[in-house]
Parts: structure tokens; sequence; C-alpha cells
């Protein structure tokens, strides 16, 4: 915890990601556009457990994906 109060968590395998941080944000979701990132990064966390990311199109989808999150989103 830093001086502010802040927390951090580092993440050092995939399954934190799919196990820790996305059910958590299920149960307490983000009361701002920050949600609508988690949910892309949530579909972008799937297709890499799914594999899609060993391919050319399911890497391209996930570019797609990350192309429109954060200050690119419209």
């Amino acid at each position: 915890m830093d001086s502010r109060g802040t927390i951090y968590f580092k993440v050092t395998k995939f399954s934190s990601i799919k196990d820790i941080i996305i059910p958590f944000f299920a149960k307490y979701p983000l009361k701002s556009n920050k949600n609508l990132d988690l949910l892309d990064f949530s579909e972008i966390t799937r297709l890499m457990e799914n594999k899609s990311h060993l391919t050319l199109d399911g890497l391209n989808i996930i570019k797609q994906i990350r192309n429109k999150m954060n200050t690119n989103r419209k």
C-alpha cells in the first residue's frame, strides 16, 4: 500500500486474470467507461483462453478489440 492508500496487485499468471481479477470486477463492477474496457479485456481473455491468439484471424480480432479500448473508445 502506498502513502495514498492505494493497493497494488501484481499479476504473474494468466490464471490470476481469469480466476481473480475478472470475477472480482464482475462482482464489483466499475461505474464508469472503464467498465466497457473491462468487458473488452474479458473478451480478449476468453479468446486467449481458447487459444484464438495463436491464429492470424484470432489475433486480428484481439487487435480490433484492443484498438477500441481506453482513449480510442467512442
